[in-house]
């Protein structure tokens, strides 16, 4: 026992936690636009129109208004309790209805809650359907359409919209989240992939900063064996000669770690621009259709901007063998006056479409000519080929500032899956294929009991009834008894046989059926009468 209490604690602290959410949850502009709602549907269902049989008393307005100040709010915190007990209340007009269904809609998540609700509102609707109180007499199978109808149209028709709206805005954020994810992880990768560039760059600079290490270390031993220096000279070499050897170790120790993620064959020594001949010849040899162009006057070159210039020949190289195999390509290297430039561009692949899926080559390539002042090109050309293209200073530059990450700002799909809410799209065109249905059904059905205008100018006071009846449709309408017809005529004569129809020239402002009334005594007619039938119960 005490289980199923704690259960039940825990479950009431849930709901009151997610009723305070979702009241927590509104805003200024959305209590705005629920203070519109309550105006016009307050206007729409209460203020006293045309069409209303008499003014409402000034207190019974307030009185529903009230009702209605009460439901409106608490739809956002108790949509499913809401719809169902609007549904119970007698003098509830279609406007509110449409809103709580609407708001029920969007509010409930779960399938099964919904077509739950749903069901018991239509269940509470047909128990209080008030099947006698109509504007005439209706037969029971056509009084169901009426209710399916009214309860489609004020009912489930909003709650499918609701819903289907709240699926389309979960499917939109559920995709801004995905591509958000994507984004943060392609920042992430292109973080690691200018990492790995930078370690690279720190492994040549290694190198070429070991190898003038190592020359002043050399040089500074052969300089302490000369003879004509005093022991103050040989000692402050020997200190030049120790610091270099030092430097060189520590050098080693930090950066060559760095190392492990290298190949054997990868020594930047012989990764400089003077080396692209050698790299064109390797390609050449693995087959590949490969044609190199120099111009200009060589020009020294800082070991950053020798690095980088290889390092785009060697990208380029292995892009068109990836992706264009095959296909021809050419290295170009063109010393011009004030940058070098560096091209590879290859032919589109012969099998009409590119190999291999993209990788992050590009992304380094890119952080290596940034850091070594220069400017990369990469792009698809007009005949299908593809290019990549460097310009490349010829002096040191300092090191430019550091690339802020793309923040793109993630746009709502211009096109949502066209999947998105099939139940709700679903569930809507079954409730309008039922009223169709229903309505074209009772369309066609022949209605025999109207009678024309020029009929009853036809039929006098002491026609033989056989003469009569001959003129009258025979048959009953299918909408209309006799019942309610004759509750509101006048008493019939006495010992006459009466029968009912309904004129076939109606006026709305009647607020009633014109229905008249033929009498017969002794086979003649003696009574021919029209009254109107109030609409009211």
């Amino acid at each position: 026992m005490g289980r199923v209490i704690t259960a039940v604690r825990a479950r009431g602290e849930a709901f009151l936690a997610d009723v305070l959410a979702r009241f927590r949850a509104l805003t200024p502009v959305r209590v705005a636009g629920d203070v519109v709602v309550v105006v016009a549907v307050v206007l729409l269902d209460l203020w006293p129109g045309p069409w209303a049989e008499q003014k409402a008393s000034g207190w019974l307005v307030v009185a529903y208004a009230a009702v209605y100040l009460v439901l409106l709010p608490l739809r956002h915190a108790l949509p499913a309790a809401v719809m169902v007990v609007a549904a119970a209340i007698p003098f509830i007009g279609p406007a509110l209805m449409v809103v709580l269904s609407y708001t029920a809609g969007r509010r409930i998540e779960s399938w099964v809650r919904a077509v739950a609700s749903t069901a018991v509102t239509f269940v509470v609707v047909v128990l209080l359907w008030d099947w006698d109180a109509r504007p005439l007499e209706i037969e029971p199978v056509y009084g169901m359409l009426m209710l399916i109808t009214i309860f489609g149209v004020g009912v489930a028709l909003p709650f499918l919209v609701g819903r289907y709206l709240a699926q389309r805005e979960a499917l939109v954020q559920a995709m801004q989240e995905r591509e958000a994810r994507m984004r943060g992880e392609q920042r992430m990768l292109s973080r690691q992939v200018r990492l790995r560039e930078r370690s690279r760059i720190a492994q040549d600079m290694h190198d070429s900063l070991g190898h003038r290490l190592s020359l002043i270390s050399v040089h500074a031993g052969a300089l302490a064996l000369d003879p004509s220096l005093g022991e103050k000279q040989r000692e402050a070499i020997g200190v030049l000669r120790a610091a270099a050897l030092t430097g060189m170790g520590e050098l080693r120790s930090i950066i060559g770690v760095l190392r492990a993620e290298d190949g054997p064959d990868d020594d930047p020594a012989t990764r400089t621009a003077e080396s692209i001949d050698s790299l064109v010849g390797d390609a050449r040899k693995a087959g590949v259709l490969v044609s190199l162009v120099r111009g200009g006057q060589a020009h020294p070159l800082p070991s950053r901007v020798s690095h980088a210039a290889y390092r785009v020949a060697q990208e380029g190289l292995t892009n068109a063998a990836k992706h264009a195999p095959g296909a021809a390509v050419q290295v170009t290297v063109k010393y011009e006056p004030d940058a070098l430039v560096v091209e590879v561009r290859n032919n589109p692949s012969r099998n009409g479409s590119p190999d291999g899926e993209p990788g992050v080559g590009l992304i380094g390539l890119g952080e290596r000519v940034r850091l070594a002042g220069g400017i990369l090109h990469v792009g698809a050309l007009p005949s299908g080929g593809f290019r990549i293209a460097a310009v490349l200073p010829y002096e040191e530059t300092p090191l430019p500032d550091e690339p802020e990450d793309e923040q793109e700002e993630t746009q709502s799909p211009g096109r949502l899956r066209k999947w998105a809410g099939i139940g709700s799209i679903a569930g809507a065109s079954l409730v309008l294929s039922v009223i169709i249905g229903g309505f074209t059904y009772l369309g066609a059905q022949p209605v025999t009991e109207v009678v024309p205008e020029q009929t009853l100018d036809r039929i006098s006071v002491g026609q033989p009834e056989a003469e009569v009846m001959a003129l009258l449709p025979a048959g009953d309408e299918p909408l209309v008894g006799d019942g309610e017809r004759k509750s509101q005529a006048a008493q019939e004569p006495p010992g006459s046989r009466c029968v009912y129809h309904i004129t076939d020239e109606q006026s709305y402002l009647a607020k009633g059926t014109r229905v008249v009334r033929f009498c017969f005594k002794d086979g003649k007619l003696v009574e021919k009468k029209i009254h109107v039938q109030r609409n009211e119960p």
